[in-house]
C-alpha cells in the first residue's frame, strides 16, 4: 500500500508541474510575444491554440489530478501518510480554485473568441481583442500561481511522505 501511496503522490506531482508550468509559460512568454502582434494575427493565434490544447496530453494531467489528488488525500487520511494529509488537502484545494478560474473565466472568455466570427472574417479584431485579452491574461496568472502553488505542496508532500517511510 505503501507503494501506492508513494505513486499516487509523484503521479500527481508530475501532473501539477505539467499544469504549473504550461500556465506559467503562458504567463511569461506566450501571451507577452502574441501581445506584440496584430489584432489579427493575435485572435487568429488564439483561436487555434485553444482549438490545439483540446487533446489528451492536456486534458489527461489537467482533469486526472483531481482524482489523484481525491485519493491520496484518502490514502493519507487511511494509512500511516498522515504527515502528508495537509499539504495534499491544500494541494487539492489550490487546484480546484484554479479549475474553477479556467471553467468560470478563461473557457468562457475562449469560446466567446470562438464564436466572434468566422476564420479570416473577423469584423473588429480589434474590439475582440479588447474584450478577450486583458481579461484573460490577468486570469490566466492567477491561476498559474494557483497551479505553481499546488505543485509546491504536492512536491512538499512528496519530501514529508519519503522522509515517514
Amino acid at each position: 500500500m505503501e507503494h501506492l501511496q508513494t505513486g499516487v503522490l509523484l503521479t500527481a506531482v508530475v501532473f501539477a508541474g505539467l499544469m504549473a508550468g504550461l500556465f506559467a509559460a503562458f504567463s511569461y512568454s506566450v501571451m507577452p510575444g502574441l501581445g506584440r502582434s496584430s489584432d489579427h494575427t493575435f485572435v487568429e493565434a488564439m483561436r487555434d491554440i485553444n482549438k490545439a490544447i483540446l487533446n489528451p496530453a492536456f486534458m489527461l494531467p489537467f482533469m486526472g489530478t483531481i482524482p489523484l489528488l481525491g485519493l491520496a488525500a484518502v490514502q493519507a487520511w487511511r494509512d500511516q501518510g498522515r504527515p502528508v494529509l495537509p499539504w495534499v488537502l491544500a494541494a487539492l484545494a489550490l487546484y480546484l480554485v484554479a479549475f474553477v478560474v479556467t471553467a468560470g473565466v478563461n473557457v468562457p472568455l475562449n469560446n466567446r473568441l470562438a464564436d466572434a466570427g468566422d476564420r479570416g472574417r473577423v469584423g473588429q479584431p480589434a474590439a475582440v481583442r479588447a474584450e478577450f485579452e486583458g481579461t484573460w491574461v490577468a486570469w490566466n496568472i492567477v491561476r498559474a500561481c494557483l497551479h505553481t502553488a499546488a505543485f509546491a505542496c504536492l512536491a512538499w508532500a512528496l519530501i514529508v511522505h519519503g522522509a515517514h517511510r
